[in-house]
């Protein structure tokens, strides 16, 4: 009887893994007349895309672009100084934070993200410094 259940068994088992395997010899394929229906992945929009009719965005970034950020800062890496995803994650894009970092972009700083000193950029207006740091701020995901 234990060999029958056995035997019986492992019948079963081979039948269903030859099946599985496509081994019956035969091929039926099934269609289906309805589209498949599955929620589309969310796409990450970019910050260009995000801001594009932001005019603060665009002259921060031409800004930036034109003075020295680049050589100290990235979008999303460190490189001498914090990247810019990393201020606007750390400040909200308020008017008490766009004038402290703005002073901070004209005076200079250190110690908020280290002992690397910020340098200060005195021939920067404070409008212009207000620009960059609006679109820096404008990064938050």
């Amino acid at each position: 009887m234990k060999l029958n259940k056995t035997l019986s068994l492992a019948v079963v088992t081979a039948a269903i893994l030859a099946t599985s395997c496509g081994g019956s010899g035969s091929k039926t394929e099934t269609t289906s007349s309805a589209p498949a229906t599955s929620a589309p992945a969310p796409q990450e929009v970019s910050p260009e895309e995000r801001h594009k009719d932001n005019p603060d965005f665009a002259a921060g970034l031409a800004l930036v672009k034109q003075n020295d950020c680049p050589s100290c800062h990235m979008v999303d890496r460190k490189i001498v100084g914090p990247s810019y995803g990393d201020v606007s994650e750390k400040y909200e894009l308020t008017d008490a934070n766009v004038a402290l970092l703005a002073s901070h972009v004209i005076n200079g700083n250190v110690g908020v993200w280290g002992e690397i000193p910020m340098p200060a950029h005195p021939a920067l207006s404070r409008e212009d410094a207000e620009l960059m740091v609006k679109y820096v701020l404008l990064l938050k995901k």
